[in-house]
This record gives structure tokens, C-alpha cells and sequence, in this order.
């Protein structure tokens, strides 16, 4: 039988187990937040549009108001790991665009998970709990293949994302940009409410300085998604409807051309929509309509990790 966990073994815990500082957390709302992480040692080369997986030991106090707990003495003593695509501020603090990976701080945009169904959540009630200068275990290594593909400069770059979803599409916009991307660029983000758009003054900040980025934004459960006498009403919008509704074309000024275009899509699966495929046979896709597919029905192709396309996706949980 494991010992009965004891407090006061918290500070070797956090010492054997802890690599990184949070050395800035700011608010968008009680739920939702940018961590921005120092790892103690360079966490080498990365590309944006990659994760990291942040860790928090079970002992570690959870945020109030959130699902109860209870842990055994083994789990007590773990480590608790979630892997989170790597953000980026975009703007540095003079006012440049610069490539996230030459800033030794990784950013995260983090939503706080305050109940589940089932177990509770672990991590982000732990997260939401930290103050700046709390250290926190930080994958020594940065992984994944959602990145950016290869492209010609002029070429169109449609970013497709719901909720914390646009995190990887900062760090590639953020990329594109700064490397003097010419082509139209189209960041377009579906959230429950206005205010869970924690990147929308950088982003229109953007629109005014580049004639060619973009900021799309669609709403579900604000007035104008769901009380017909708002002025402005416009029913409940996702993503789908920007780009059938034309939104997304007259943005970037002119038709959709796949075969000089390259579409992101992170986030919600049933956004994405991701077809069941067998060798030989169409795809099946799901029964409600995603952007998959409604790319597809444009000629867009569907790429994976050894297929080339010009539709790439990230399933965002």
C-alpha cells in the first residue's frame, strides 16, 4: 500500500517534477486566459502550429467552483499532462511581427474546463489556480505535423477555427507575416460570445496594418445569434455559413481558387467534419455538414501526414 500522502512533501515534488515558469497570465475572462511559459532550458527548434504538452502535479490546489475531486495517494504524487498548441502575442511589445519561435517565452490560450460529464478535469482547475512566478512542468520537446505547408508568397491562406482552436493559426500568422506574405490571409474564428475572442484587438491591429489579412468572426450565443428583435440579428452563425454565405470570398476579394490556396482547420470536430475513408471508396462524411467537406464540394483536396492537399486539420480535443 502506497503511504498516505503527506503536504509537506509538496516542495520536493514540485522541485523533482518542475522545468518552467509562468511568467505571465492575463484574463480574458474567469474562464478563459493567455499562460505565457519560460522553460528553464530552450526547448529547441519548433515550427509554428506545433504543441506542447504542459504538466501540473495532482497535488496542486484546484481553481474554486469547479468539479470536486478526489485523488488516491498514488495519483497525489503524478504528474497531470495536456498537450496545448503553442499560441503566439503575434505583436511584439514594440509593435513588430516577428516570428513566434525566436521568443523564448511559449504562449498558451487556454479555456478552463470547470466540469465534466464524466471524471472531472485535471489540468487547466490546476492552471487557472497559478499565480506569475509558479513553476510548472514543460515538455522538453515540441512536436506535431500541423504546420504550415509550402506555399508561394502570393498564394491564399484560409484559417478556419472554433475557440481556443485559433492558438496554432497566431503562431502561422504570425509566421506568414512576418516573412512578408503577399497572398491574402483569412483568419476566421467561431466562439459562443464576443467576449471570448481574446486576440480580436491584435487582429483587427493587423487588418489595419496588412491590406491582406483578414479577421472573420462568427457568434452563436450572443443577442444578435439568438433574439430576433436585436438590431443586427443574424440567427446563429458558424463557420460553414461564412464560407456559403460568401464571406469568406469577399474578404479575400475574389472566388475561392484551390489550386493557389491553403485551408487550416483546428478545433471542434464536427467544424472539421473528418470523412471516414477506405482504399478505393469515396469518402463518407458525417451526417452534418463540415468544412471538410463543404471545402471538397470547391475542389479543396484533403491532406493528411503522407498525402499532399490543401486541406489541413488539427482536432483541437
Amino acid at each position: 500500500m502506497p503511504t498516505p500522502f503527506d503536504p509537506a512533501e509538496i516542495p520536493a515534488l514540485r522541485q523533482s517534477h518542475y522545468n518552467a515558469t509562468l511568467v505571465d497570465l492575463r484574463f480574458c475572462h474567469d474562464d478563459l486566459a493567455f499562460f505565457r511559459i519560460l522553460p528553464d532550458h530552450p526547448v529547441g527548434p519548433w515550427k509554428p502550429g506545433q504543441f506542447c504538452t504542459i504538466g501540473l502535479g495532482g497535488w496542486e490546489p484546484r481553481a474554486p467552483n469547479t468539479q470536486p475531486e478526489s485523488l488516491d495517494d498514488v495519483h497525489c504524487r503524478l504528474l497531470i499532462r495536456r498537450a496545448y498548441s503553442i499560441s503566439a502575442p503575434i505583436l511584439t511589445p514594440t509593435g513588430a511581427v516577428a516570428p513566434p519561435y525566436l521568443d523564448p517565452v511559449l504562449e498558451f490560450y487556454i479555456t478552463l474546463v470547470r466540469r465534466n460529464h464524466g471524471p472531472p478535469p485535471a489540468l487547466t482547475p490546476r492552471l487557472f489556480s497559478l499565480q506569475p512566478g509558479d513553476r510548472l512542468h514543460l515538455a522538453e520537446k515540441i512536436a506535431g505535423h500541423y504546420t504550415l505547408a509550402p506555399m508561394a508568397s502570393t498564394d491564399t491562406v484560409l484559417f478556419f477555427a472554433t475557440g481556443t482552436g485559433e492558438a496554432p493559426h497566431n503562431a502561422m500568422t504570425a509566421e506568414l507575416l512576418a516573412r512578408g506574405h503577399t497572398g491574402p490571409i483569412v483568419s476566421a474564428v467561431c466562439v459562443r460570445n464576443q467576449i471570448d475572442l481574446g486576440y480580436l484587438e491584435t487582429h483587427r491591429e493587423l487588418e489595419r496594418r496588412f491590406p491582406n489579412y483578414h479577421y472573420l468572426v462568427a457568434t452563436t450565443r450572443d443577442p444578435i445569434n439568438l433574439d430576433p428583435s436585436v438590431s443586427g440579428y443574424v440567427g446563429k452563425m458558424y463557420l460553414q455559413d461564412l464560407v456559403r454565405q460568401g464571406v469568406v470570398e469577399s474578404a479575400i476579394g475574389h472566388p475561392l481558387e484551390p489550386s493557389t490556396s491553403h485551408a487550416y482547420l483546428c478545433g471542434n470536430p464536427q467544424m472539421i467534419g473528418i470523412p471516414e475513408t477506405s482504399h478505393g471508396e469515396p469518402p463518407r462524411f458525417p451526417q452534418s455538414l463540415g468544412m471538410v467537406e463543404l471545402l471538397s464540394q470547391r475542389g479543396f483536396t484533403l491532406g493528411d501526414r503522407h498525402t499532399a492537399g490543401n486541406i489541413h486539420f488539427e482536432k483541437y480535443w
